[in-house]
């Protein structure tokens, strides 16, 4: 299969809400494939340990750690998500946080459309360094 990568105007033309639902199932599948490796244990442990880290709360924080690293682009992108109109927050978290998560997944989703995967596995990392040092 060959991959579609865009350049940045073209990635550019997606809604944020677009991009956020891709970069959702992007940053959850890196995050499960960390906890994996970290781990080997049930799936029910793996199952819990990776929705900690894929909720509105845990990624509104790591908005803030990505944030000061990002390139003027990247705020761009993530700027557009957490602005984006439409976003209804779920029980489990306050509108702010779900704004910030929605603009965390919408940088993935840009990423993974323009062929960033470096990028993207040194974000993820950095997100998870620095929340497990929190902790």
């Amino acid at each position: 299969m060959t991959e579609n990568i865009l350049s940045e105007r073209d990635a550019m033309q997606y809604s944020p809400l677009a991009l956020a639902f891709l970069g959702d199932s992007v940053y959850e599948q890196l995050v499960r494939q960390r906890i994996l490796i970290k781990a080997n244990t049930s799936a029910a442990n793996l199952h819990s340990a990776t929705t900690k880290k894929v909720c509105a709360v845990f990624q509104s924080k790591a908005y803030d750690v990505i944030f000061p690293l990002l390139s003027e682009t990247e705020v761009s992108v993530l700027k557009r998500g957490r602005n984006a109109s439409g976003c209804s927050a779920p029980k489990s978290a306050n509108i702010v946080d779900y704004r910030r998560a929605t603009a965390v997944e919408c940088l993935f989703g840009f990423l993974q459309l323009t062929g960033r995967k470096e990028r993207l596995e040194e974000l993820i990392n950095i997100i998870l360094e620095k929340t497990e040092e929190e902790n």
